[in-house]
């Protein structure tokens, strides 16, 4: 007696890896706009605006992350300045930016990182290797990895 299925046809499962980004690191972003701790807010402030970015990596001369700072951090100093009357021009970056920085493990899958995204409420991760800043994932980066696998199984 033969034993019929009442599965409809399944499509051929096709090897997804090599054509959709499963990890943090196949997605990030490698090409970097970065600060440095010496580098005054307004200088930040004006590459936020002309680079179209809210915020960025501070990294040292080894290329090391020891920060980051964003629109956020620019609007309290832009806001402190004013209520105490000081100039923008005497506070740098490392005065202002966030020193205890969480960062992201570019061996992740991506929809782990966008659980992470929504537990963190961050708009940004960096991803670093042995110490030096390799890349950063943002939520638009998971948003476009997302649109990329329409049409792909969600299962690696």
């Amino acid at each position: 007696m033969a034993i019929k299925s009442f599965q409809g046809a399944r499509k051929q499962q096709s090897d997804t890896s090599e054509d959709a980004p499963f990890k943090v690191s196949d997605i990030m972003c490698k090409d970097l706009i970065t600060f440095k701790p010496e580098q005054s807010v307004e200088e930040v402030i004006e590459t936020l605006i002309n680079k179209k970015i809210s915020g960025g990596p501070v990294v040292n001369d080894n290329n090391e992350l020891i920060g980051i700072i964003s629109e956020g951090d620019c609007l309290k100093q832009i806001s402190e300045s004013r209520y105490y009357n000081m100039p923008m021009e005497n506070d740098n970056v490392e005065k202002r930016m966030v020193k205890d920085v969480e960062t992201i493990d570019g061996n992740m899958n991506v929809f782990d990182a966008a659980n992470k995204f929504l537990e963190s409420k961050r708009r940004r991760f960096p991803i670093v290797v042995n110490g030096k800043l390799v890349g950063q994932i943002s939520q638009k980066d998971i948003l476009k990895a997302a649109i990329s696998l329409k049409g792909h199984t969600w299962d690696k």
